[in-house]
């Protein structure tokens, strides 16, 4: 279950100012709908998608016996 903010009040929210675990998690679900959003949702899920690239690489470092590969959203 994601603790965070709703995708209503994300919206009406720069994504400059979104926090990382809630770029990651939107993206991901985004990412399982994609063949279901329409315009303004793909248009949305690309901006997401900018915005994480323009903060660089996350996680990094591929993971290890004591942390992830990816990182947790969640």
């Amino acid at each position: 279950m994601f603790i965070g903010r709703e995708l209503s009040e994300l919206t009406m929210t720069p994504l400059s100012r979104w926090e990382l675990n809630e770029l990651l998690y939107y993206h991901h679900a985004m990412s399982q709908l994609a063949a279901y959003l329409n315009a303004e949702g793909s248009s949305l899920h690309a901006r997401i998608v900018r915005e994480l690239e323009s903060r660089g690489p996350v996680g990094g470092d591929g993971g290890g016996w004591d942390h992830a590969s990816a990182p947790i959203y969640d």
